[in-house]
């Protein structure tokens, strides 16, 4: 059996034509650039996410570079944020000519580890990024009390984490700006590249509005404030994701209940770590990540079985040679490092079958079991 890492094609078959219907009328239409499509996309948004603003651009890095600018940082700041990430979090930190400071994770969560941001804080710091990664929320009470007590901007990564909840309370939403991608394989993908910035600050979603569009003040045309860039979401991906958003509950339920059989299926494997989550949080499980020993021959395994898995991250941040400039080695952050070593994304998405799952879960078993066989054959006694 072949099992596929994910699956868009499952997916679009369930919306193929209201998907069609859309692209026609806007095709009809020829408003192509923001427009009516854009924002009806943003009104409904914003009222998915609980948000009072959400500002559409051309993609999830973006989203973070146009936040960032927003709330006013600069060259010379600095910006702290987790080593264990997509590399757009730190490079958009850089893009705005501000130095990514690294703080290490909660091992269980992935996530930035708030106990350990204050001893990371300098005169110069001007915002704290936390990403929301494989779909759980970072511990945000925590960080935002930090920030209120330090007076900093909090900018939420939730690239990975549309529909998550921290104490009810939407990722996104939580911070002065939320940044969301939707690159084809998110939980909300588009047809290409697109992303969004969420706030409840009027002024800053003005700010948002005008920085996508080079900068420009929007009651004076080719006026510019500010040097913005060209980042506008494309209304084409925007009726896309206009329909697949009225399923984004289902296909996040359809996750949720993946994890759940998963991590029952690997109750009896003590060498698996399923994900571990906190209980003030509802994940979405963007990836159900899995922390193995032997990560490495246990991937030749699956792969030899049909079995397709990723590895999200295989080297952190502060080791990556465009951050050598930086000045970590390794050693810097443990944990993070360790993460790198013996995370294993399995596969999870809408469409996915039981008995795909069962597959995975029994090789990932005899895996394992053979492990144990081989190592107890070893200890035997020959003379037994």
């Amino acid at each position: 059996m072949k099992v596929p890492l994910v699956d868009l094609t499952r997916t679009y078959r369930q919306i193929e034509g209201e998907v069609l219907a859309e692209v026609e009328e806007l095709l009809r239409s020829q408003q192509m650039t923001l427009g009516p499509a854009v924002h009806d996309f943003e009104q409904g948004l914003a009222a998915l996410c609980g948000s009072m603003f959400a500002v559409g651009c051309a993609s999830g890095t973006d989203a973070l570079y146009l936040a960032l600018l927003a709330v006013g940082v600069a060259p010379g700041d600095e910006v702290v944020t987790t080593p264990f990430t997509f590399i757009a979090t730190a490079a958009s930190i850089s893009r705005v000519g501000a130095r990514p400071v690294f703080v290490d994770i909660d091992p269980r969560t992935f996530n930035i580890d708030p106990t350990r941001i204050d001893a990371a804080l300098t005169d110069r710091t001007k915002a704290i990024l936390p990403v929301h990664l494989f779909g759980q929320s970072a511990d945000m009470e925590a960080i935002l009390e930090i920030a209120r007590r330090r007076g900093l901007a909090v900018v939420e990564d939730a690239a990975q984490a549309i529909g998550a909840r921290y104490h009810h309370k939407a990722c996104g939403t939580m911070g002065a700006i939320g940044c969301l991608s939707f690159y084809p394989t998110k939980n909300l993908g588009a047809a290409g590249d697109g992303g969004a910035c969420l706030t409840d600050d009027e002024t800053l979603a003005e700010e948002l509005r005008s920085l996508r569009v080079h900068g420009e003040t929007p009651a004076k045309p080719y006026h510019h404030r500010r040097v913005g860039i060209a980042s506008r979401l494309d209304a084409l991906q925007a009726v896309i994701l206009g329909v697949k958003m009225k399923y984004l509950r289902e296909w996040t339920e359809a996750r949720r209940r993946q994890a759940d059989h998963y991590t029952d299926g690997f109750a009896a494997t003590e060498e698996v770590k399923p994900p571990h989550v906190e209980s003030f949080n509802e994940h979405v499980f963007h990836q159900y990540v899995i922390r193995v020993p032997h990560r490495d021959e246990l991937r030749a395994y699956l792969e030899a079985e049909g079995v397709a898995t990723r590895v999200f991250y295989p080297l952190p941040l502060h080791l990556q040679e465009c951050f050598k400039s930086l000045g970590y080695r390794r050693g810097d952050f443990p944990q993070a490092e360790r993460a790198c070593e013996e995370v294993l994304s399995l596969p999870i998405f809408p469409g996915l079958t039981r008995e795909e799952q069962d597959h995975v879960i029994a090789g990932v078993r005899r895996f394992f079991a053979s492990r144990l066989s081989k190592a107890s054959l070893g200890r035997a006694d020959p003379d037994d």
